[in-house]
């Protein structure tokens, strides 16, 4: 195996080299190794993609497909998306030049990201939040603020918004907002998006609104910022979640024609365009498959009431999700807050994986992630080795 030349050490981004690896998927990585581990880590639903949507992926192969995509996407997949995002978020977002197809909605940050942002600019981000949005605003030449909202129910408040704008000053472009939440899975009621808007248009702010787990839901509405200050939105999204589709890698970003401009500029220099089976799948499930997250929130909201009933009664301080496929637990009060330390005693001694609060930034320590992504039998064996884990200790 060729080695790199030693003259090269130390040549490639300084960037890159400053940021750490992502603390979510190293804690996974280190714990799979671990023999008889149930893990519920990753985000990564274990429900299949619908059968209608697989066959639709395999005819575009068959019919040979597989000449370069328009980079904005397809046209049946762009309008496929407008007319979905107009009939649950009411806003009409024209697919000639408002939407970009990505891959995932990964890309669909990079992109925008990489569009918005210059050396100086700083991005209000709510925590704990979904980690990757920290390097990946760092590497665009930015500073994300985290504002840590574990005191106010894991929600961004438009007060707390507004004192952050104020002991800040210049230099804020944007708001990040990512709902319902990984890992908390909490919600933004109306009342308090509209008053996020209101402050966000006040300051003159972009707002990214990240809307990922938005068909994964229980009990209560999903309202979409974008609906309110569809002028200041860049709304993200994409199948992975709603539709078992994690390694379809399908995302896309709406907005405002103007930076629409720009994100697909910078779309087009990473990627080019995204498969074609993949966007043929894609428009499949939104045309014919709006039912498919439905079902699947039927399942997830079973394995959430399993997990949220068994963590109460063995002592974790749990509130309730109301969306996406992760509990956020406070860990018992005699374990102090080291989650690390406890994450990874589950993990070696009760062969349980879950992920420490504290890789999704301020407000996480002394919390857990379990991914309820995973079959209900796994879940009440986890639940019982927690069990027999917090007995001994």
């Amino acid at each position: 195996m060729p080695e790199l030349s030693e003259d090269l050490y130390g040549t490639i981004s300084h960037k890159l080299a400053a940021l750490k690896p992502s603390g979510i998927r190293a804690f996974d990585k280190e714990v799979s190794k671990i023999p008889g581990i149930i893990k519920l880590t990753v985000g990564e639903p274990d429900l299949n993609t619908p059968e209608h949507i697989k066959q639709a992926a395999i005819k575009s192969i068959q019919e040979d497909d597989s000449h370069y995509a328009p980079q904005p996407g397809k046209p049946e997949l762009l309008e496929a998306i407008s007319d979905y995002i107009e009939k649950t978020r009411d806003v009409a977002y024209d697919p000639d030049n408002e939407i970009v197809v990505t891959v995932g909605a990964t890309e669909a940050l990079d992109a925008t990201f990489f569009s918005l942002l210059n050396a100086g600019d700083k991005v209000i981000v709510p925590t704990p939040t979904f980690a990757l949005y920290f390097p990946l605003i760092a590497m665009a030449g930015a500073t994300a603020i985290q504002v840590d909202t574990s005191d106010d129910g894991f929600v961004l408040t438009p007060e707390r918004l507004e004192a952050v704008l104020e002991k800040e000053g210049a230099g804020v472009k944007a708001v990040l907002l990512n709902y319902p939440g990984n890992p908390t899975g909490r919600e933004y009621p109306k009342e308090t998006l509209e008053g996020l808007a209101k402050v966000i248009a006040d300051h003159h702010l972009y707002v990214i609104a990240d809307e990922i787990y938005s068909d994964l839901i229980y009990g209560v509405d999903h309202y979409s910022i974008a609906t309110m200050i569809p002028e200041r939105t860049i709304l993200i999204s994409g199948l992975s979640k709603s539709h078992a589709m994690t390694g379809y890698r399908l995302g896309y970003v709406c907005g405002p024609a103007k930076i629409m401009k720009s994100i697909l500029k910078m779309h087009c220099y990473l990627v080019t365009t995204v498969t074609n089976s993949t966007q043929v799948a894609a428009t499949e499930a939104l045309k014919k498959g709006l039912g498919d997250p439905v079902e699947a929130s039927k399942i997830y909201q079973a394995r959430r009431d399993l997990i949220v009933d068994g963590l109460k009664k063995l002592g974790f301080k749990v509130p309730t999700p109301e969306g996406a496929f992760y509990m956020f637990a406070g860990i018992p009060e005699r374990f102090g807050k080291d989650d690390v330390k406890f994450a990874r005693a589950l993990a070696y001694e009760a062969k349980v994986g879950c992920t420490p609060g504290s890789a999704f930034g301020a407000g996480g320590e002394g919390h857990v992630r379990f991914s309820y992504a995973s079959s209900e039998e796994d879940i009440k064996e986890c639940l019982k080795r927690i069990g027999e884990y917090l007995e001994k200790h």
